[in-house]
């Protein structure tokens, strides 16, 4: 149990546990409902698909976006989830690897008639 003085205000940010629980739901009210967080040792973890994991721990936020460190600050969950959002929902021309992302020619078909 870490030690208070008696009057300081409570600050959610400051427990990573809380503050990743906050960033679990502000994703949720975004319709990432499958995640899955853990919490040890100073630390929290929140798995939100199998490529972004969101770590929480002194302070911030982390996690890798193209191979670079991303940080937030822990005491803004909300505008953290619209960041992992935008990562997460880019436009498909964004996507790499996709091969008709700039190609003019008709699309293959998405759908049948039977």
């Amino acid at each position: 149990m870490l030690a208070v003085r008696a009057g300081t205000p409570y600050l959610p940010w400051h427990d990573p546990r809380e503050a990743t629980r906050l960033l679990r739901y502000a994703l949720h009210r975004e319709g990432f409902t499958h995640t899955y967080q853990s919490s040890a040792n100073g630390m929290s973890v929140l798995s939100v698909t199998t490529g972004l994991t969101v770590w929480c721990r002194s302070g911030s936020f982390v996690w890798t976006e193209d191979g670079l460190t991303v940080t937030h600050p822990s005491d803004d969950p909300a505008g953290a989830a619209q960041l992992v959002k935008r990562r997460l929902r880019r436009p498909a021309e964004e996507e790499p690897g996709d091969p008709w992302a700039h190609d003019s020619g008709d699309r293959p078909p998405t759908d049948s008639v039977r």
